[in-house]
């Protein structure tokens, strides 16, 4: 037995027109190239037949009796159901005043009589395909938006995960740096050189483990902890920055420089971080025998803050001008510069959360600028 093919109509179409020579002429054509097709020779027929089926586009008459097509539009237009359904009015209203009248009452096309099928095939097919196409922008909009949504849930339980983790690790890691201590303290006497070796190779660990703990909960809780954004004087967060390190700059022989900088929105513990870590990185990658210099520079460009933090220390491979900014990414050994490698990837996180960007410019042996941007 041979199943029946089952033709699927290529959409649903509501013609209004109180002429029953155009509904017939209308429906016939339509008929023909496979839409299915319901009429309605009145604008109360109109409402009552959109109301049992929604039409996926509506042909509509603009001078009937009752009410013309123009007000049957904004009918359709203050419906949430019928709201997104294109209209495609008809009639034999040739002025530009009219055109425009349809136009601002909803509709989507204006076809004038007498009719052409040909014509009014094109047109209404050329509205329906813009309709999926909506429609289907939209379900990926929605799409979309469930999945920042999901996004959002999942940094932050990554963010709560990385705190408690790190939060739990402190205490037996002060326990493992405690009895330690306790162990050198009691038995010094009766350890030889070689367990006093390996002793002072278990506090060392347990001391940048502690750091590494610290610095990851710092990066974690940007997000948890994060403050209300709000005006903020960044001359005032830098002196506080320049303070709180002014016995690193004072033993490193370091001069800080600064234009006037800007009062902006923004979350000012963030920001004072910002500074520190990129201050702090130009003072601790700065030349052997060359004294830091840092100049810290801010300009309004393109609607934004840009700042530069420029140093003139040993600079970076161009190669690696991404990978400083991954969290645990190092370029150098911790016997040679100590860190923790997250300093720059919690900067590259608070610019971001103040939707902005931020890069480097480096020439080995020269110096390195590190370009940051805030909106203005």
């Amino acid at each position: 037995m041979k199943s029946e093919q089952v033709n699927t109509p290529k959409g649903n179409i509501l013609i209004v027109d109180d002429t029953p020579e155009n509904l017939h002429f209308l429906s016939t054509g339509l008929t023909s190239q496979g839409y299915e097709v319901k009429c309605a020779i009145s604008g109360s027929m109109a409402l009552l037949g959109v109301s049992a089926q929604l039409p996926d586009l509506i042909l509509l008459d603009v001078r009937m009796p009752e009410m013309n097509g123009y007000e049957i539009c904004k009918h359709f237009k203050a419906n949430e159901l019928t709201r997104e359904i294109p209209v495609i009015f008809l009639s034999a209203l040739h002025e530009v005043s009219d055109k425009v009248k349809a136009f601002a009452s909803g509709g989507v096309d204006y076809i004038t009589k007498p009719f052409e099928m040909e014509e009014v095939l094109a047109r209404i097919e050329n509205q329906l395909t813009i309709a999926r196409l909506q429609k289907q922008l939209q379900q990926q909009n929605l799409r979309l938006q469930q999945l920042n949504k999901e996004l959002r849930q999942s940094n932050r339980e990554l963010e709560e995960f990385a705190y408690i983790v790190s939060h739990d690790l402190q205490e037996p890691l002060r326990a493992v740096s405690t009895f330690t201590q306790l162990l050198v303290q009691k038995h010094q006497n009766c350890l030889n050189p070689e367990a006093n070796e390996y002793i002072a190779f278990i506090l060392d660990g347990t001391t940048r483990m502690g750091q590494l703990i610290k610095d990851l909960l710092t990066y974690s809780r940007l997000g948890t902890t994060a403050r209300e954004f709000k005006l903020t004087d960044c001359n005032i967060v830098l002196e506080d920055v320049l303070a709180d390190l002014q016995i690193m700059i004072a033993e490193s022989g370091a001069e800080v420089t600064y234009d006037s900088l800007p009062v902006m929105i923004g979350d000012s513990v963030q920001l004072a971080q910002l500074f520190q870590n990129l201050i702090i990185n130009a003072i601790k990658f700065h030349r052997p025998e060359v004294l830091p210099q840092i100049k810290i520079s801010v300009e309004l460009k393109n609607g934004e803050w840009l700042f530069g933090v420029h140093d003139n220390g040993i600079g970076i491979k161009t190669r690696h001008f991404e990978r400083i900014f991954q969290i645990f990414k190092r370029l150098h050994t911790v016997a040679n510069y100590p860190g923790t490698g997250i300093g720059l990837a919690i900067c590259k996180k608070i610019v971001e959360r103040h939707h902005g960007q931020i890069w480097v410019e480096s020439e080995l042996g020269v110096g390195t600028t590190f370009y940051f941007t805030i909106p203005n």
